[in-house]
């Protein structure tokens, strides 16, 4: 195979997996939202603030995963705050959620301008490819536990969902409010759980961006992720185990820009950056005629009635 060829497959690799582990937390946090019956377009806030506490806390305390602990809490925050003022009479949870990003990001960039030049400790990687005695394979395969953390989380959602009796309470919860309640189940209380449940999540994703990759703090960190999360949510068919495919393949897509830059190829860089943008635009117009789509989604969510 040509060396470029090689080179830019193997960056491709390293890219996806690096980018791809915020889409992953968000990505799985909004599935767990979404299943309850509740759309949280809040997350990039949740991702943002997550950013921002995890890099404060590994400064202040110089340990990098109090830092992550930390940054599931201020999501956890946005995300129990967005529950508690859904399930308030006449609320609509998509207004909610563009005003939770507004205020996430909000608080993010006004506590967080003390932190953006000092330096944090960083969370290290897992070397997984020392053995190939290549040494653009082995910086790819630098794998961050993270990584390893989302992947064991999803399988765990997915098999609750289908095993355990809070996995039916939700699904049911998110498919038939009316159903649930005819159990004995508290909608409000179970959907309040999801979403703070989920926001803890996306907050862990911000702290990766922060402490890993690219592991900085500054105010244009996220880049829409969050948001872009939820059209992956929609394009993994509210699966856990899809929604790792599907954050993979958009981590691949971010990194097809450097990737190419990396052997030389600067022609339309910034158009290859462009291009989880425009997989984002392109899921969305597909899965609004989708029939697969239509009989997946939770029947409770806004974006059904």
């Amino acid at each position: 195979m040509d060396n470029a060829v090689l080179t830019v497959l193997i960056a491709m690799l390293g890219g996806a997996i690096r980018v791809s582990t915020p889409f992953m937390f968000v990505a799985l946090g909004e599935t767990l939202t979404e299943k309850s019956g509740r759309i949280n377009l809040g997350l990039e806030g949740n991702l943002v603030l997550g950013a921002m506490v995890a890099y404060a806390t590994s400064y202040l305390t110089g340990n990098p995963w109090l830092g992550v602990l930390a940054a599931g809490v201020s999501g956890l925050f946005l995300g129990a705050l967005h529950g508690y003022i859904c399930k308030l009479p006449k609320v609509n949870d998509i207004a909610v959620g563009i005003a939770m990003m507004s205020f996430g990001t909000g608080l993010a960039f006004f506590f967080g301008k003390p932190f953006i030049q000092p330096q944090a400790p960083r969370l290290d990687a897992i070397p997984l490819g020392d053995w190939t005695g290549n040494p653009a394979l082995a910086q790819a395969l630098q794998v961050n536990p993270l990584f390893f953390v989302g992947i064991v989380l999803a399988i765990f959602m997915a098999w609750a969902f289908r095993n355990t009796r809070w996995g039916l309470i939700v699904r049911m919860t998110g498919d038939s409010a009316a159903s649930a309640r005819a159990m004995g189940v508290s909608v409000d209380l179970v959907r309040f759980l999801a979403t703070a449940a989920g926001g803890f999540l996306a907050g862990i994703g911000g702290a990766f961006l922060s402490l890993y990759y690219p592991g900085i703090w500054n105010q244009g960190l996220s880049s829409g992720q969050g948001l872009m999360a939820v059209a992956l949510v929609i394009f993994a068919r509210w699966d856990p185990i899809r929604a790792i495919f599907a954050a993979l393949f958009f981590g691949a897509a971010g990194a097809i820009g450097p990737s190419l830059q990396a052997v030389g190829i600067t022609q339309g860089y910034y158009f290859f950056n462009a291009a989880p943008y425009i997989l984002t635009l392109v899921i969305m117009i597909i899965s609004a005629g989708s029939k697969t789509a239509a009989r997946e989604v939770p029947g409770e969510l806004s974006i059904t009635k």
